[in-house]
């Protein structure tokens, strides 16, 4: 099966601050009260909610005030080789994480 994926970083960003409000309007939280407690201005939640534009750090403040910060935990996990045979097995265990990038 084909699988094709259709994001891109303005739906996803769309996705998110929809979320964020639907989680915040079911805790029964309002804009104000979300930025007292999460520490982020009201101006940045405001912002946020509008238009997605909202810094990493005040983002992941906002999720834990939300309940749903471990789900950042998930992003960008290094993704497990399935090994079907001693040879894969050797494979994985030579490739090391390299401890900076290049460009090629």
């Amino acid at each position: 099966m084909l699988d094709i994926n259709l994001s891109s970083p303005i739906s996803i960003m769309n996705e998110l601050k929809q979320k964020f409000k639907d989680k915040r309007l079911f805790l029964n939280l309002t804009q104000e009260g979300l930025a007292t407690r999460s520490a982020v201005s009201l101006g940045s939640l405001k912002r946020f909610e509008s238009s997605g534009q909202i810094s990493l750090e005040s983002l992941l403040k906002l999720a834990l005030v939300l309940e749903c910060l471990d789900d950042f935990q998930q992003i960008a996990l290094q993704k497990k080789q399935t090994i079907n045979s001693i040879d894969d097995l050797y494979k994985e265990k030579k490739q090391k994480l390299p401890k900076k990038g290049r460009i090629k």
